[in-house]
């Protein structure tokens, strides 16, 4: 199983790292950011799980992260990628308790990026370079608000469970796209979609 020693970061990010850990632990029991069950497997289940994603995106640009919930992965995106400040990062999340967890977490670690409180059907076009989602929709879904919020060119990166082969299946009847699947490092039965010229059919 994969652990925090797996992870290949300087000591200030691994330390952004466990210092989110830990906030998330003690909001959750108001809130719900993660499943009380995968609390304790925080590191492999959700916080490795998010860095898997920021791995996969090249470039530099704006990254929009939707559905952000307790910040898997758009504050783990955050963090890593202050470094080398590649990404503008902006996390939309409806919820207003999820978004004040968010603001609180960027402003507490220190972090540049910014939170949306909207719904993502009701955004303007967000013109995102790399959209990510972790555990918000199905692909078909995944692939309307890409088609709203992704530049011509970008990137969507949507992790997906062991019944993604058959989302794709499904996805396939109203959109056409190119993708690449990536086996997840955490979980060997998923994957991360790697999606691009998304087109509806």
């Amino acid at each position: 199983m994969s652990t925090e020693n797996d992870l290949d970061v300087s000591r200030e990010t691994f330390e952004k790292l466990k210092a989110f850990a830990e906030l998330v632990r003690k909001w959750n029991p108001k809130i719900n950011l993660v499943s009380k069950s995968s609390l304790d497997d925080l590191w492999s289940r959700h916080i490795l799980d998010s860095v898997q994603i920021f791995e996969l995106a090249t470039g530099r640009g704006k990254w929009i992260d939707l559905g952000s919930g307790g910040g898997f992965p758009g504050i783990v995106i955050s963090i890593l990628n202050q470094e080398e400040r590649n990404f503008d990062v902006v996390m939309v999340e409806s919820d207003q308790r999820k978004s004040a967890f968010l603001r609180t977490a960027i402003r507490e670690l220190d972090l540049a990026a910014k939170v949306k409180t909207e719904r993502i059907e009701e955004l303007e076009c967000l013109e995102a370079d790399v959209l990510s989602a972790r555990a918000l929709a199905d692909l078909t879904k995944l692939l309307g608000f890409a088609d709203l919020h992704l530049k011509r060119g970008g990137i969507a990166l949507f992790p997906k469970g062991q019944s993604w082969q058959r989302e794709d299946l499904e996805a396939r009847q109203d959109w056409t796209y190119d993708l690449e699947t990536v086996t997840s490092k955490t979980n060997s039965d998923a994957a991360i979609l790697k999606i691009k010229d998304i087109a509806r059919v």
